[in-house]
């Protein structure tokens, strides 16, 4: 008969064959997939009662920020999962409607729902220093319970937790942040301002300038307002993996002559051209801003300088009442479940090797942690791959001093490229970092005997 510390030592032996994964949303499915495909044992934790993550709009775990005319950036045809296509009915930018819809075809179609706990969160995921992790979920009846595990993969997504800039004095109208924001009910015959050029920012401004009486566009630096279609063709059209390998200045030059052929200069329409070059920033893409510039729909303005009761002045000395401040400023990268001092970003910088893997926590790896110049959901799926390899032990890491090196290297270039900026602290240029990954997978296999973690099959 077997005694009681049989059966913890047994229980606990059983925890550890399995991986953790926490989210499922676009970045979560993709590694679902791929672990379940592969036979490696998991639990995949989600907040939400459903999939779709930040596609889902009103998402129940309150942590969505799709608003309800939302359409995707980046083309069906490149954003889609490498083995599974969208439909060819759907609009080259399809609702998020159709995305959601897409992602609830994907799992049925590949029979791993029943692999997503709903309606759970993640609350600590503690490290136990041997390479393990205790991780504690809490279901929708509040219980919580601590499972101990091989690994754990995080793909909770990166743009839940809203950042709001700091302005001198204080503002006596309505704030939001763009997270919350969802249709343009209630900014009737207002004057909004819209602070912050992403493409959140430039939709709300566009959306809010048909019913508002006046609406502002601020932002800092400026930006390349790209359109969604060049010549007739999707704007990701033009990148390809032979493009990617010539020169940043070749890449470049090219670009702008279409961007000129296809819309002009955009200080034409009334919005000024930024310092910054092309490429030097994550790409702000709307094909309607210029156009309601150029009619006199959104005004567009330099950084706020101070608030003042109903009053908001810019830096270059202007001054307008304002009734309603959206703040478009992006999000900062968070972890609600470690520890303070544990993996926690300071300025959304997060040392990751091949934005995947700590150097100094093993068997931890980060899924979707990236803002790539191009789709994200194959770039989810393929670094999902190479965590797979480093599970069933067919391919390992470098030593901890030289991913620290390559983490180094990689951010040395990121800061001579780019706008000084926490948004692009994870930037990443598609076909440039495939090949980083499939790399990685390839020459990881001569490590593969001195770090393999390998876990138990499914159903052992």
């Amino acid at each position: 008969m077997e005694s009681k510390q049989e059966r913890v030592k047994k229980t606990e032996s059983m925890a550890t064959d399995r991986v953790c994964l926490i989210g499922a949303g676009s970045s979560g499915l993709a590694a679902a997939k791929v672990l379940h495909e592969r036979g490696i044992p998991f639990d995949c934790f989600e907040k939400s009662s459903g999939i779709g993550g930040n596609w889902r709009y009103g998402n129940d775990n309150g942590w969505s920020s799709a608003y309800r005319s939302l359409h995707i950036n980046t083309s069906r045809d490149k954003m889609a999962y490498s083995d599974f296509p969208m439909p060819d009915h759907y609009p080259d930018f399809p609702h998020h409607a159709q995305i959601l819809a897409y992602f609830e075809a994907y799992v049925d179609h590949f029979g791993f729902r029943d692999t997503i706990t709903f309606r759970t969160e993640v609350k600590r995921v503690a490290p136990r220093g041997d390479g393990t992790y205790d991780v504690t979920v809490a279901g929708p009846e509040g219980r919580t319970r601590t499972r101990r595990y091989a690994a754990v993969l995080v793909a909770n997504g990166h743009h839940w937790c809203p950042k709001y800039p700091s302005f001198p004095g204080s503002f006596a109208g309505e704030t939001m942040h763009s997270h919350h924001y969802r249709t343009p009910d209630g900014f009737e015959d207002g004057n909004v301002l819209v602070v912050g050029v992403g493409n959140s920012g430039c939709d709300i401004a566009c959306e809010v300038s048909r019913v508002a009486a006046r609406t502002f566009l601020s932002s800092r630096q400026g930006a390349h307002v790209i359109p969604k279609y060049l010549l007739g063709r999707p704007l990701d059209a033009w990148t390809t993996p032979l493009m990617s390998r010539f020169p940043l200045w070749f890449q470049r030059l090219t670009f702008s002559l279409l961007l000129t052929l296809a819309r002009g200069p955009q200080s034409g329409y009334g919005f000024p051209t930024p310092s910054h070059r092309l490429l030097q920033e994550h790409p702000t893409i709307s094909s309607d801003l210029l156009n309601l510039i150029g009619h006199g729909r959104i005004t567009p303005k330099p950084n706020v300088e101070w608030l003042h009761g109903d009053r908001v002045r810019f830096v270059d000395g202007t001054e307008e009442r304002i009734d309603v401040i959206v703040y478009a400023t992006g999000y900062r990268v968070a972890f609600p479940f470690f520890e303070p001092g544990f993996m926690n970003p300071e300025g959304n910088r997060l040392p990751l090797y091949l934005h995947v893997a700590p150097p100094d926590h093993p068997n931890l790896y980060f899924i979707g942690l990236i803002q790539p110049l191009g789709a994200i959901m194959p770039l989810a799926e393929l670094q999902s791959e190479w965590v797979a390899d480093l599970l069933e032990g067919t391919s390992g890491l470098p030593g901890e001093a030289a991913m620290r090196r390559a983490i180094a290297r990689e951010e040395r270039a990121m800061n001579r490229r780019y706008v000084a900026s926490e948004r692009h602290t994870m930037q990443v240029d598609y076909y440039p970092y495939e090949r980083a990954l499939k790399r990685a997978r390839a020459r990881g296999r001569r490590y593969a005997p001195a770090q393999a973690l390998r876990v138990a099959p499914a159903g052992a």
